[in-house]
């Protein structure tokens, strides 16, 4: 297997995504490729895999390429059936091969070269343990089995696992893979994490999980330009050796970048003193050498230019550096508040399954247990996939109703969510800007009586996301983009809680590092529900509840 990706450029119609973009793969190689939303990680992915041609540039293949992608858009009455079935039809066409070229081979005259490459490559394949295989990658990524069911019936994160545990068992030469961590839990992560470590072929994973580029990556791509504009492919592996690197460059850069506006300030200074002076200090009385005074003003306009000329020669080019994250100051409490009572609470929360799912029973039920959240309080949520972490979060912003159970929330309090997954955009809000939808959500929490107007925070001001992108209809943004604004969008009202699950899904790295220090140190209450187990340990000394 090899793979060579030279000096790649891509862009969407009047926006430039990539540009610049080189990498070889090979046998071993497990690359892992980080960057910014927006900056096109998921579209370079792409690019390898041939699903897209690229403005200029090159990308060279030999060996099969198997993409997984953040997620699987089932056709109307699709099936995990039919998903297995497509990865078992190939690995037994490779079987087939196998016997065909067998059955026909001439001991006198056959090439035994040729033989022995389909049978090295039904060996790798793995092809006669097939079936046990795909159950295996099913069960270990606790993925849903039942070959009968509708992929349009399962969640997000459902639909991956199917689909992810297919592309392992199919061994490809190149696997990629789009954040393959947003939807497992510890076992499926230790399970995933042992498959790419012995994979055979070349991997590229495109992930925020700092753990995973720790244990998986052998080198780590950056796609966010450095200061000459270029993206950096980081030789070492690991996050540890990337993020060390990477903080020595933005500090070299900003150092660069603020000396570069002192001189410009410095320049701007100069050139007012040297023209101010052409029009007063030298000056001549009135009437008065009126031939000396046309020679000085030439005079002193070719000098104020020649200084012009000097100090732009001198002048290097520094971009602005990359916006850091401006969390804002939230409150823990309200005037009138007892400081001894929860902001929100619940007591003996059980809340049945929703409609439209395909199980049976109650999605969560904690007799006797009361989930109190205090002012400026935290808490860890943690359990594997189907414990019930998003539907406890629910029930404590009160969109899910309790089969039984109380529920308490302080009165005027704002409460803050950030869901696991982006909620669909369809019909006329394709259309809408983020500054658009940002003020629409405003004006709700306004005629709902949920926002103070001298506590909104503003979207442009917290470096979530640019002017640019804000003025762009919400459809057309990345995922990691779009989680941006819905984290944003929480943020609007000035919460005095916050319910985040699973935060770190889809973000950049950079910014799940400045996120996690925020909600270190926010006055407001925070309840975090995540998988993420760098986060985890981040966030060690608070409660913890366990929903194991």
């Amino acid at each position: 297997m090899h793979l060579v990706a030279q000096d790649l450029a891509f862009a969407y119609p009047g926006r430039d995504v990539l540009a610049g973009v080189s990498c070889t793969v090979s046998d071993g190689t497990r690359l892992g490729v980080v960057g910014e939303n927006g900056s096109g990680k998921s579209t370079f992915l792409h690019l390898l895999a041939g699903d897209l041609q690229p403005k200029s540039g090159e990308v060279r293949r030999h060996g099969s390429v198997a993409l997984v992608e953040q997620e699987l858009h089932p056709t109307p009455g699709q099936t995990i059936g039919d998903v297995v079935a497509g990865t078992l039809d190939g690995l037994r066409a490779a079987a087939a091969e196998l016997e065909a070229a067998a059955a026909a081979f001439d001991h006198g005259s056959g090439d035994l070269a040729v033989l022995e490459r389909t049978l090295s490559h039904a060996e790798h394949l793995a092809v006669w343990d097939a079936d046990r295989r795909v159950e295996v990658a099913l069960t270990r990524l606790g993925a849903p089995r039942d070959h009968g069911r509708r992929l349009d019936r399962l969640s997000v994160g459902e639909r991956f696992r199917v689909r992810l545990a297919c592309r392992l068992a199919e061994r490809s030469d190149l696997l990629l893979l789009d954040e393959p961590t947003n939807h497992l839990d510890d076992s499926a992560i230790e399970f995933l994490t042992g498959e790419l470590v012995a994979w055979r072929g070349g991997v590229v994973l495109v992930t925020h999980d700092r753990e995973l580029l720790d244990d998986v990556a052998t080198a780590i791509l950056d796609l966010d330009p450095s200061w000459d504009g270029k993206p950096v492919l980081y030789g070492q592996p690991g996050y540890l050796a990337y993020r060390f690197a990477k903080n020595q460059s933005l500090h070299r850069w900003r150092q660069r970048y603020r000396a570069e506006r002192k001189r410009a300030a410095a320049l701007a200074e100069r050139l007012d003193e040297s023209y101010e002076g052409l029009s007063d200090e030298w000056r001549p009385a009135k009437g008065s050498q009126k031939h000396r005074r046309a020679t000085h003003a030439r005079i002193h306009v070719k000098a104020a230019d020649r200084l012009v000329q000097k100090l732009e020669a001198e002048a290097i080019e520094v971009p602005v550096p990359p916006v850091e994250l401006l969390f804002p100051d939230l409150p823990a409490m309200s005037p009138g508040w007892d400081p001894a009572q929860p902001v929100v609470e619940v007591r003996s929360p059980r809340v049945g399954l929703s409609h439209g799912r395909d199980d049976d029973g109650a999605r969560l039920d904690l007799p006797g247990t009361r989930v109190a959240v205090p002012p400026s309080g935290r808490l860890l949520i943690v359990g594997p996939n189907g414990t019930g972490k998003s539907t406890l979060l629910g029930a404590l912003a009160g969109t899910l109703e309790l089969d039984r159970g109380s529920r308490f929330v302080a009165p005027g309090a704002r409460i803050g969510v950030v869901g696991q997954e982006s909620e669909p955009i369809t019909g006329k809000a394709r259309l809408r800007t983020g500054f658009e939808t940002y003020a629409d959500e405003a004006l709700r929490l306004l005629s709902s009586g949920e926002l103070d107007p001298d506590h909104v925070v503003p979207v442009a001001g917290l470096g979530l996301l640019s002017e640019e992108d804000l003025d762009r209809p919400l459809a057309e943004l990345s995922a990691g983009q779009r989680r941006r604004f819905e984290l944003a969008r929480a943020l609007l009202h000035a919460p005095h809680v916050l319910l985040l699950d699973e935060p770190t899904n889809h973000l950049s790295i950079d910014l799940v590092d400045e996120l996690t220090r925020a909600l270190q140190v926010t006055p407001c209450a925070v309840v975090v529900a995540t998988h993420d187990r760098r986060m985890r340990s981040d966030l060690e000394d608070w409660p913890v509840l366990d929903l194991s």
